[in-house]
């Protein structure tokens, strides 16, 4: 069993080229256990659950053909392939990391015996229990909200425990190989940077895998994580070593022109449209000019049409309120208007990242 952690990295100037494909050799030995045993829960929670029978079971998918398994199967594998060859060229260090059996055990019980509760929130289409238990001036409405159906939405420790292995299960073990994708563009970008003088944060940060990575790859630089929730950012900060600020991305704690690198991960799907323009224009306020956004988040149906009813599925198996506004969202055109230019992008199983750059 494995999970994603951060790990003090050496300098990419300090490693050879034998580490990196040590370091590639671990990486897909442990990703492939990874998926198996992702995968595996993932089985055994859809069987307790059984997500395909009772109220809201069969949501319509008008003119969309069921996916090709085949092709889902080939982007699955890429997205490890992918993985592992950034990890061969340098770009971050071996991101998998060994656990306990007890404690994987532990994990996995806990993930299927919440996945009874989040069905129940599921099959009731009740998607705003939470509202009834945080301070409603504390937090927008629209992030008062069980995504995911989840339980304690974004304000529980349990939920921020949680979170990792409800991805990696629904995603059969790829959650961490799809968000790298970001990393690998900020870390081709960031390359010949002397990490020292790097100033970067993680915009809602989350339970924190991604700020794990990104505290491996750049152990040198100024690595902030930030989120709205402080249960999560607690867990993102114990989990990557990081510091943490609790902030909205609608109004970030920033100077202007202060940042040399964002990431933002899996945020604006969940997102009102409304919120998007004012959110990316806060992330080109603060980056320095000729500074980088790496940003991913779900691939559009027009990334991969082959794909379209899996994602008209997503939203309704997973409370998703914004998620088809998102479908419809030129992601290019809402940055380019804030100054922030699409320099390059990368997909991964159902995941695209991009690369942003601020004008110089």
């Amino acid at each position: 069993m494995t999970q994603s952690g951060a790990g003090e990295a050496e300098p990419t100037t300090r490693r050879t080229g034998r580490a990196y494909r040590l370091d590639a050799g671990r990486t897909v030995a442990l990703s492939t256990a990874k998926a198996a045993w992702w995968t595996l829960n993932g089985a055994v929670a859809r069987a307790v659950t059984r997500p395909t029978q009772g109220p809201r079971a069969q949501p319509i998918a008008p003119g969309a053909p069921a996916p090709d398994r085949s092709v889902l199967r080939r982007a699955w594998k890429e997205a490890f392939a992918k993985d592992a060859a950034d990890v061969r060229a340098g770009l971050y260090p071996s991101p998998e990391r060994l656990t306990s059996p007890l404690r994987a055990l532990a994990t996995a019980i806990d993930f299927v015996i919440d996945a009874r509760a989040v069905d129940r929130r599921r099959r009731a289409g009740d998607g705003v229990e939470v509202r009834a238990e945080v301070d409603a001036a504390a937090y927008p409405a629209y992030y008062r909200q069980n995504f995911h159906y989840q339980s304690g939405g974004w304000f529980s420790s349990q939920s921020a425990n949680r979170y990792e292995a409800q991805v990696e299960a629904l995603f059969s073990g790829t959650a961490g190989a799809m968000r790298r994708r970001a990393l690998s563009l900020l870390a081709r970008a960031l390359r010949d940077r002397d990490q020292r003088d790097l100033a970067i944060v993680d915009v809602a940060c989350g339970s924190g895998a991604h700020l794990a990575d990104l505290k491996a790859a750049f152990p040198r630089a100024c690595v902030v994580g930030l989120d709205l929730s402080c249960a999560y950012l607690a867990t993102a900060m114990r989990r990557s070593g990081a510091a943490g600020v609790q902030a909205n991305v609608e109004r970030l704690p920033f100077a202007d022109n202060s940042l040399d690198a964002l990431s933002c991960i899996y945020l604006f799907h969940e997102l009102p449209p409304r919120i998007r323009p004012l959110a990316a224009a806060e992330l080109a306020r603060v980056l320095k000019p000729g500074g980088v956004l790496a940003f991913a988040d779900s691939i559009q149906r027009t990334d991969a049409p082959e794909l379209a009813r899996l994602l008209e599925l997503f939203p309704a198996f997973f409370h998703e309120p914004f998620y088809e506004s998102f479908q419809t969202t030129d992601l290019t055109d809402l940055f380019g208007k804030t100054g922030l230019v699409e320099e390059a992008s990368d997909t991964a199983f159902l995941t695209k990242a991009r690369l942003f750059r601020k004008a110089p």
